[in-house]
């Protein structure tokens, strides 16, 4: 017999789709063109690429430690996600007035980005990873959050998509001004059409407790004591990004200076629509055979598609592999997350976001860029623009990630064992 799974309604998927969506976009842009921005327009030094995301990382994981904790405390979701997106989108604007320096202003200039980029990534993680993200937790349940996680996991996709498709020529041009005043805007957007769309989850109460306290809780070692399932799967979502985001961070700059593919819309498109399909078409499965059996098939393609990235070259192959690593990858982001949101505790969604953060960002933001810097020195490639001696990503980043994606085998076996001896 089928399990039966429980409808969100129209409105909150409405909601779910426009935020997802419009924070991903801007994530897209932090997350890969501000390294391109900052590689081709300001320094050519891959290690101020890993400081930025490094200290990006360090922001959003106590911007959402705090804020998380705060709309508990208030028992509110809507006012941080719309004023924050709003927000958000006004950092991100706040970029087309950076110009190009001269060599010697270099530095100092690359200083002032990173700076910008923690600025955005506040005002982000507040409306997206601490809001919205408890929001999700308390509209969505058990029996749904598979399709639902499915569906965020493609956002992503879907947002590299739209970036590269309508606005990636502007970057190529060289117009990054108009490239980050049509994202800033989009995504202040999001926030006015929070107004219309949003509604505070019914069951959420205000937090009795210290707010103080609040921002620590799942720091405390009885909290990890007595909730082993969700550290296990934060545990494994911390595994997986880790991985990705050794190759991440370099993967535009990779396809353009190694593969030397410049006109690469086509090849980004195809496995973004692919992998998005793949994933959104698995996630009844997901919620029917279980999230943490269908890890045990997702992570091994995960690891196969990386390993064929590293082999890859024409852009057939490369399309291939990437519709491989990328598929395999979201339906692992999408079993994690759900199990995160399953064993979160009731009405304390806001307070776990930041722990969450740690595990997904923090963790992986100061070691896996780094990781991929060891990849890419190891071989010593580099090539001179206009007197700046550059690096070159080489395919080793993609083999690095797969060693480190192993790693997720060790995670699901523990979860699975701790699962059945609860069950007993």
């Amino acid at each position: 017999m089928k399990k039966k799974t429980t409808p969100l309604g129209g409105r909150t998927w409405a909601a779910l789709l426009i935020f997802g969506l419009f924070g991903q976009i801007a994530w897209v842009i932090e997350n890969m063109y501000f390294n391109v921005f900052l590689y081709n327009t300001v320094s050519g030094d891959t290690a101020m690429i890993a400081a930025m995301v490094g200290w990006s990382a360090v922001t959003a994981t106590v911007t959402t430690l705090v804020m998380g904790a705060l709309s508990d405390k208030l028992g509110k979701r809507k006012a941080f996600i719309v004023v924050g997106y709003l927000l958000w989108g006004v950092s991100i604007a706040v970029f087309s007035v950076v110009r190009t320096p001269a060599a010697a202003a270099a530095h100092g200039t690359a200083v002032l980005v990173v700076v910008l980029d923690c600025v955005m990534t506040f005002f982000g993680s507040t409306a997206n990873d601490a809001a919205f993200n408890a929001w999700v937790t308390d509209v969505t349940t058990a029996d749904n959050r598979g399709r639902t996680e499915t569906v965020l996991a493609i956002m992503p996709l879907i947002a590299m998509l739209v970036v590269f498709g309508a606005l990636d020529g502007l970057t190529q041009s060289g117009n990054w001004p108009l490239f980050f005043r049509i994202v800033g805007g989009l995504t202040a957007l999001g926030g006015i059409l929070g107004l219309f769309f949003l509604k505070e989850p019914e069951t959420l109460r205000r937090s009795e407790g210290s707010y103080f306290a609040d921002i620590l809780y799942g720091l405390r070692p009885a909290v990890v004591r007595a909730n082993p399932l969700l550290y296990l799967s934060l545990c494994a979502l911390g595994v997986y990004c880790i991985s990705q985001q050794v190759y991440m961070p370099y993967l535009i700059i990779y396809i353009q200076r190694f593969l030397g593919i410049t006109d690469y819309t086509f090849l980004l498109a195809g496995v973004l629509i692919v992998s998005s399909v793949v994933s959104v078409a698995v996630g009844r499965t997901v919620d029917r055979a279980g999230k943490l059996p269908s890890l045990w098939v997702a992570a091994p393609v995960g690891v196969a598609g990386l390993v064929l990235m590293y082999f890859a070259r024409s852009q057939w192959a490369v399309l291939g592999a990437g519709i491989v690593m990328l598929g395999g990858g979201m339906v692992i982001s999408a079993c994690c997350n759900g199990l995160i949101r399953d064993y979160t505790p009731e009405n304390m969604a806001g307070r776990f976001q930041g722990i969450r953060i740690i595990f997904q960002v923090l963790i992986p933001m100061v070691t896996g860029p780094y990781l991929g810097v060891l990849a890419i020195r190891s071989t010593g490639m580099t090539y001179e623009d206009l007197g700046t001696v550059k690096e070159v990503p080489t395919p080793g980043i993609f083999l690095m990630a797969a060693a480190i994606l192993l790693l997720l085998f060790a995670v699901i076996a523990l979860l699975g064992r701790r699962q059945r001896k609860e069950a007993e």
